[in-house]
């Protein structure tokens, strides 16, 4: 066993090229790796024998946990029957058929067709060229720049990752690129006018947007896009009356709305969609992680009924339209999809994660609220964070190179629990799965509080 272990390690420390890692550190074995063998509920454990609570459920992705044999069997029996065909030119299998129904039967109603993909990032993609083709089909050649938002999350490829919104996936790769832009994060924590209340801050963000798209010429802007609740910028609620003041700024100016839920998409708010918890009506959703459980990767770009119609149009003039990858709808993801949307239901886990959720939340506001270092505990649903200042009076944050958030999660580890130490912040994240029980939320409640008296004291 121990060969094997040191075997594993030389090999990963030798070939394998991390997402998101210090290179140099992990290749020279500076900096912890660990090689994960199998999952149970909320629970992964390594090839060592460490067990550990999951409470970022993976990437805020196992929401009905580990160790689903449905979902596996799923898998297994399509892998059995038919391990692949494309979508291609009207092709569709029985898997990937019955699940497009499933999504739209969940989906807000004004919804009208979903395209399958692999990941967030290349649904995104897809969005992207499906806004230009609808501007372009419509006469409108100009109308082709997206806003997003600063700390927002879409994607790490080159159109994708130029819409994200943090400097750590922009440092060194010549994005963000062309027509994307950028405004303001609706982070009321944050805000530079700490007298304003949530509904003033929430005003002066549709206000910056306006004033964005006047500058930069209405005919010129084609798309907003946004996730329903900020997720790797700082798991960050919209203030109230945010979404309905957005809106109304984009209805004026003729913009298309892209509701980004690979967050949450199928459940994690407590309600099936963000967009809908938030009373979103947005032209795009991007789906992805909740739609499988990541047992399988697949995503989705579900299109509202009015890009639908502006697209066939443009098939009629056009032909057969010109994107197309070629996992789309992979007969075994979909299946994956089916088994889970299934177990959602079955299990009423959407309705655990709303529950759980704010029972985890008030846990973790009276654990850790009345520190004199935590200036913020937040969270909806199934999605918590606590934000650590230097003072909290001052809104004094802690100087970055002291990397106080990585410490807590560092310290929260050792005591048998994962949480994410969120990037451009000291910020602890949170987002199980939602199987999560209340007596698992305690634990990680009571393990989040004994690592940050490990790292910052009482308080």
């Amino acid at each position: 066993m121990l060969d094997r272990e040191n075997d594993l390690n030389a090999w990963d420390r030798d070939h394998f090229f991390h997402p998101s890692t210090h290179m140099g550190m992990h290749a020279r074995g500076e900096s912890p790796r660990r090689v994960i063998g199998s999952g149970e509920g909320v629970y992964i454990t390594d090839t060592a024998g460490k067990r550990s609570l999951d409470a970022f459920a993976g990437l805020y992705c196992v929401n009905v946990g580990y160790g689903r044999t449905e979902i596996a069997d799923a898998i297994s029996q399509q892998a059995h029957e038919l391990a692949y065909y494309h979508a291609y030119v009207g092709h569709g299998t029985e898997a990937s058929i019955t699940l497009a129904h499933m999504i739209m039967e969940r989906a807000p109603a004004h919804m009208s067709r979903v395209y399958f993909g692999l990941s967030g990032s290349d649904a995104n993609e897809t969005n992207i060229k499906l806004i230009w083709y609808y501007n372009n089909i419509l006469g409108r050649p100009e109308k082709k720049k997206i806003i997003s938002r600063w700390r927002g999350y879409h994607g790490s490829g080159v159109m994708t990752g130029s819409l994200t919104g943090l400097e750590l996936f922009h440092k060194a790769f010549d994005l963000p690129r062309a027509p994307i832009l950028h405004t303001e994060a609706p982070y009321y924590f944050r805000r530079e006018d700490r007298s304003m209340s949530e509904e003033q801050f929430s005003a002066h963000c549709a206000a910056k947007l306006e004033e964005m798209i006047l500058a930069e010429g209405p005919d010129t802007v084609a798309a907003f896009i946004g996730e329903p609740i900020l997720g790797t910028g700082g798991i960050v609620p919209p203030p109230k009356g945010y979404w309905a003041a957005i809106q109304a700024v984009l209805e004026k100016y003729d913009v298309l709305l892209v509701a980004d839920e690979v967050v949450t998409g199928f459940g994690r708010l407590g309600s099936m969609f963000g967009s809908q918890h938030y009373g979103m009506k947005p032209d795009l959703i991007t789906i992805a992680k909740g739609l499988t459980s990541a047992y399988a990767p697949l995503s989705g770009s579900i299109v509202s009924d009015r890009m639908w119609e502006v697209l066939v149009r443009g098939s009629d003039q056009l032909g057969p339209i010109g994107h197309g990858w070629t996992y789309s709808a992979h007969p075994i993801c979909a299946a994956a999809g089916v088994a889970n949307l299934r177990l959602i239901d079955e299990l009423n886990l959407v309705e655990n994660a709303g529950r759980v959720g704010a029972y985890f939340r008030k846990g973790l506001e009276d654990a850790l609220g009345s520190h004199a270092n935590v200036g913020e505990v937040r969270g909806d649903g199934l999605m918590a964070a606590v934000e650590f200042v230097e003072d909290r009076d001052d809104r004094k944050f802690f100087d970055p190179s002291r990397k106080i958030g990585p410490a807590i999660a560092a310290a929260l580890l050792d005591r048998g629990v994962i949480g994410r130490a969120m990037p451009q912040g000291d910020i602890l994240g949170f987002a199980p799965p939602f199987c999560l029980t209340e007596a698992e939320a305690d634990t990680i409640v009571t393990a989040a509080a004994s690592a940050v008296e490990a790292v910052l004291g009482r308080g």
